[in-house]
């Protein structure tokens, strides 16, 4: 079976929520690139008019221009062994795939099976936050990622001394694909749930949250945040750009959090903030 390839240039900010959307419509891996991404979709699945109906809903917002071509079945394996290199988060994290070596030196290593190019640490977002909660104490903590992708975040939680770390998303195969980390770099989530956080009825308060979205997720559910996060807790917020930290920042201050960090990467915002208010 043939592939559809699209190559899709956007406004930054929307390359991670046009990615989301297209998961919907068969498109089953995808590449970032400097200008936005490449998709890829079974060709027997493939809709034209739906893709194009997608684009026209956000034309008003971003500015989207695309080329599509059909090439013959990748082994995406290889693909990712071409193009996925390790990162690294300063001196303290690796972040490797299966297929290469360790590297001595770092303090923590983390092994991600690269599915889709996405959470990996390459992305901006994902990258600054890593860093972040190298600076925030997570011993004994319980830890709770929304939206966590591969699962990155929340496993990096571990490697940092948290007693607990759990994941939701609302994509299947991101929990698929969280629970295969979790085991590669041999660990155990407290669950990992697919849903939104407002479906998933959790009780349970958390001494730290993560979100790693985008602005209006994050800003709808800021409550949710709230009412998850102990006192005292600390919460990190990324996927939103820097033109939107106001915003963000009106939201939480809402909320009783009090920004103690942010840091900027090619626009990209992330953040840490502690609550201070019941």
């Amino acid at each position: 079976m043939d592939y559809i390839q699209i190559t899709v240039n956007c406004d930054p900010p929307f390359r991670d929520i046009l990615i989301a959307e297209m998961g919907e419509l068969a498109f089953d891996s995808f590449v970032e690139t400097e200008t936005g991404f490449e998709a890829y979709a079974p060709e027997d699945d493939f809709s034209h008019p739906a893709l194009q109906t997608l684009f026209n809903n956000y034309r008003k917002q971003t500015r989207i221009w695309y080329e599509l071509k059909k090439i013959a079945k990748v082994n995406w394996n290889e693909e990712w062994e071409k193009n996925y290199d390790p990162i690294e988060v300063g001196d303290k994290i690796y972040v490797r795939a299966t297929f290469h070596e360790s590297k001595p030196g770092f303090e923590h290593e983390i092994i991600i099976n690269p599915q889709m190019s996405f959470g990996t640490g390459h992305h901006e977002t994902t990258h600054q936050l890593l860093a972040l909660q190298t600076e925030i104490d997570h011993k004994n903590k319980e830890v709770i990622d929304i939206g966590s992708g591969t699962g990155i975040l929340a496993i990096m939680a571990l490697k940092l001394g948290a007693a607990s770390a759990a994941a939701t998303d609302i994509d299947d195969w991101c929990i698929e694909n969280t629970l295969e980390n979790f085991q590669l770099n041999d660990l155990k989530p407290e669950f990992a749930k697919q849903g939104v956080i407002a479906e998933l009825n959790i009780k349970k308060q958390y001494d730290i949250v993560i979100a790693n979205i985008n602005t209006n997720v994050l800003l709808s559910e800021m409550s949710y945040y709230d009412k998850i996060l102990k006192t005292g807790g600390h919460i990190f917020l990324s996927g939103f750009y820097e033109g939107d930290k106001t915003q963000i920042l009106d939201a939480t201050s809402q909320h009783g959090f009090k920004e103690l960090k942010a840091t900027v990467k090619r626009g990209w915002v992330a953040m840490v903030l502690e609550k201070v208010e019941a």
